[in-house]
Order: structure tokens, then C-alpha cells, then sequence
């Protein structure tokens, strides 16, 4: 063995991780102009994290700390500098971005620079902010101040406000944390989810749960229950409640539990006897039972597949009877369209957890069989509706789907893949110097090999900070 030999391949290693760290820095902020710009959206994608896997080849949980990172670095201009300049690693930065502020990142970049990546996430995960209150009064304050409300607002959104008690907030946030899981890691595999902002995914999960409380309420249930449209006649229709002669008030638990969207079926339709007009005007009848209006194009995406009660009526008005209940996707071409699609279709989604989308609507004549039929995810369906996006089964490729955004451009179904010269490294170190960047073998190295080794005067400095 050379010594010397070691000494300069030790100091390559070094060096070009120093490199590697600036050039990740110059992919964050390229990351973060992205996302501000959504470009992302253009293509259908649910979030910038969802483009970046697609279009990198990286898991979706490294995509998501990236774009957290590279969102939180507009922020944090020293720390910012820093890895610019080679001196910090995306470990180290992913650490520092959980508790820095642009305030307070001075005190907690020393010791960055300075520890190892492993200690640094270890003290970040520690330090807590105390509370000096009194434990029992506390808890009797917060027991007293429990309340939840759910109330539609101006906007047509529903509005969730509330306060619960502790053991029931943590048994909330794992079954929001479940259901995230169940819709974004496609099963069992994936990272973390940040689907669009932590907001909206949290609101997606709310959905599933509230999706799987129904369900479970039905299997109980030797009562059968109905939700949704149609009215093949031409009238007035309503979901209700089938009956042998009339549509019960309440029904049993699951019945009560059931969503009803009350929808003309002219609503629904986009063809006349004269052909296809260019978009249904939204003026027939459409809302929840609770007298909230929704888009007719909404009720279009609703009805996709979903169950459905035919309601007759009188010329006054008067109801003269209400038919069975029949599910728009029999559960036989449901299974054959899992089997088939196997999740989401959209290009780079693959979600488990989705609607069956009718091409052609039901309401405009479009028959319920494969060849009319795909899986898209709740995200991926909307788009389609309300959206402007169009999906169409191609019969010369074996009925394979293709997507079109807004402005009629396909949307790309295959991974691009960007392949580097032969002198790539070279050409990296290249463009470094180019922005000014020259890290040499000291630049990322740390200073101190174990926690113990940190200087009390710093460590004291950035838990104070954090």
C-alpha cells in the first residue's frame, strides 16, 4: 500500500463530495423555482415531489425532502451560501431546515459545519420546547376546551375546526397517518408524504378515513344503502333510499350515514338530440342533500362509478316512485379493471385507491365494459372533469391510455432519460468554478468525530436558537 497513493485518493473523495454538495445545491434552487413556478402542474402531476421521482428516477420520499429543503432554503440565505460553497451536505442541510430560521441559523450553522450529519439529526430530533405549566391545570384546560365543528362556508368547501383531547389527537394524527400511507405509498412502499402541501394531503387522508367508517358501518348493516344519480327517463331525479314504496327519513345506520348527490340526469349529459355540445351549462339541479350546489361537471366525476336510484315524478312535482339501486360499475368489471390497470393509470401515478372513470359518460351513451373504462385516482379524475384534461384509450395499442392536458398536448407516459458525457465528473468541477465555487479537501470535512467533542459554548448557542 502507498501512502501517498491513499493520502491523494482520500483527498479526491473529499473534494469531489465537496463538489457534489454545491452542485446539489444548484439542483435545489433550480428545484425551488420549479415548484414556484408549478411547473409541475402542466403535466398533470400532483406535486413538484411526484414530477421530480418521475422525471430523476429517485423515490418518491427523497423527492419530497428535496423539495421541502430546497423550499425552505429561500429562507435561510447563510445556510443557503454554505452549501453553495461545498461546506454542507443535503444531510446535514435536511437537518438544519426542520428547526432553522433565517433568525437563528447563525448559531445552529457552526455547529452544522462542525458535526457529523448523524449527530447533528440526532440533537435536531431532541430538543423540545418546555413547558412550565402546571400538569394538572393544563390538562383540565384542555379537556374543557375540546370542541369540533363541521360547517359548509361561503365557497362551497366544508370548513373542519376544532380541539380535542390529547390521547384523542395522537389516535387522530396515526389514523391520518395511516390513511396517508394507504393512499400515497402505494401500499407499503414509498417515503414521506407530501403530496401537495401537508395541508391538502391531510385533508385527502381525512377523506379515505371517513371512507372506511362508512364502510365499516354498511358491513354491520343488513340494510342496503344507495348514493347517487341517474334518471334515465329524462326527469327529475334524486338518490335516495330504495323502499318498497316510499324513501325512508332515516333508514338504518349505514343508510344514515350514506353521501346522497340529488342530480338531474340532464345535467349530466354533454349530448342533445342534435349532437354534442361543447360543455353541460350547470343550470339543472346538483347538490348534496344538505342543499350544497356542486359543478355539473363535479356530478359527472361522482357518477363515474357509484351507485344509483332512479326517482320518478309528477308534473306537480309529487314523487311517483323510486326505483332499485344499481351500482354504475358491477363489482365483476371492477375486478376485471383491477386486474387490468392494476391502480391509477396516469403516467408516473399508479395509485391503488381510485374511481372508475366511464371515457365516454354513461350519460352521453357510454357503455359500462373494459374497452370504455380506466382506473384513475381521485387527483387524476379530477383533472379529467374539472380540470380540462382528456384521457383516451388508444384501440390501436391494445386500449393503452394517453392523456392530454388543457391545451391538447399528450402528457409524457415514459421516464425521459438524460444520459452525462464520459467526462462528467470534469465537466461538474467545471461548472463550480465557473459560478465562483472552489471547495478543496477541508470544505465539508467536520471537525468534530463524536457529540461529546462539541465545544459547550456552541452547543449550548444552537439549542438555544432551535
Amino acid at each position: 500500500m502507498d501512502p501517498d497513493r491513499v493520502d491523494v485518493v482520500a483527498d479526491e473523495i473529499r473534494t469531489l463530495s465537496a463538489h457534489i454538495h454545491a452542485a446539489t445545491h444548484r439542483l435545489l434552487t433550480l428545484i425551488a423555482e420549479f415548484d414556484r413556478f408549478k411547473g409541475w402542474e402542466r403535466e398533470g402531476h400532483r406535486s413538484c415531489a411526484h414530477w421530480l421521482a418521475f422525471n430523476t428516477g429517485i423515490d418518491l420520499g427523497a423527492a419530497r425532502e428535496k423539495v421541502r429543503a430546497a423550499r425552505a432554503l429561500d429562507g435561510l440565505p447563510e445556510t443557503s451560501a454554505a452549501m453553495a460553497r461545498g461546506a454542507l451536505s443535503f444531510a446535514k442541510v435536511r437537518a438544519l431546515t426542520r428547526v432553522a430560521t433565517a433568525r437563528n441559523e447563525g448559531d445552529l450553522l457552526e455547529l452544522a459545519r462542525g458535526s457529523t450529519a448523524a449527530d447533528l439529526e440526532r440533537m435536531v430530533r431532541g430538543w423540545r420546547v418546555a413547558n412550565a405549566k402546571d400538569e394538572t391545570e393544563l390538562e383540565r384546560i384542555r379537556h374543557l376546551s375540546r370542541t369540533l365543528s363541521v360547517f359548509p362556508g361561503d365557497d362551497g368547501m366544508y370548513v373542519i375546526r376544532g380541539r380535542v383531547d390529547p390521547e384523542v389527537g395522537i389516535l387522530l394524527t396515526r389514523a391520518v397517518e395511516a390513511a396517508s400511507d394507504a393512499l400515497y405509498r402505494r401500499g407499503c412502499v414509498g417515503g414521506a408524504t407530501e403530496d401537495v402541501t401537508p395541508g391538502q394531503r391531510r385533508a385527502d387522508a381525512l377523506g379515505l378515513m371517513a371512507e372506511r367508517a362508512v364502510n365499516a358501518v354498511e358491513d354491520v348493516s343488513a340494510e342496503t344503502s344507495t348514493s347517487a344519480p341517474a334518471d334515465p327517463a329524462g326527469g327529475d331525479s334524486a338518490s335516495a333510499e330504495p323502499a318498497p314504496t316510499s324513501v325512508p327519513i332515516s333508514g338504518s345506520r349505514a343508510q344514515r350515514y350514506q353521501v346522497l348527490l340529488h342530480v338531474d340526469v340532464a345535467t349530466l349529459r354533454r349530448t342533445t338530440d342534435s349532437g354534442i355540445v361543447p360543455r353541460t351549462t350547470g343550470l339543472g339541479r346538483s347538490e348534496l342533500e344538505d342543499g350544497m350546489r356542486v359543478s355539473a361537471e363535479t356530478s359527472r366525476r361522482l357518477a363515474c362509478d357509484a351507485s344509483m336510484v332512479e326517482v320518478r315524478h309528477r308534473a306537480d312535482g309529487k314523487i311517483l316512485d323510486v326505483g332499485r339501486r344499481t351500482r354504475t360499475i358491477p363489482p365483476a368489471i371492477r375486478r376485471a379493471l383491477e386486474i387490468r390497470d392494476g391502480g391509477c393509470v396516469f403516467p408516473g401515478c399508479g395509485l391503488r385507491f381510485t374511481d372508475a372513470h366511464h371515457v365516454v359518460h354513461w350519460a352521453d351513451g357510454g357503455a359500462t365494459k373494459l374497452e370504455n373504462l380506466a382506473l384513475v385516482c381521485r387527483h387524476h379524475h379530477r383533472l379529467v372533469h374539472e380540470e380540462g384534461y382528456r384521457l383516451e384509450l388508444n384501440p390501436w395499442e391494445g386500449g393503452r391510455p394517453v392523456f392530454y392536458d388543457p391545451r391538447g398536448v399528450p402528457v409524457p407516459d415514459v421516464v425521459p432519460v438524460t444520459e452525462v458525457g464520459p467526462r462528467a465528473v470534469e465537466a461538474l468541477m467545471g461548472e463550480n468554478r465557473r459560478r465562483g465555487v472552489r471547495p478543496d479537501w477541508r470544505t465539508a470535512t467536520c471537525r468534530w468525530e463524536r457529540e461529546d467533542d462539541i465545544p459547550l459554548d456552541v452547543l449550548e448557542r444552537a439549542e438555544d436558537a432551535a
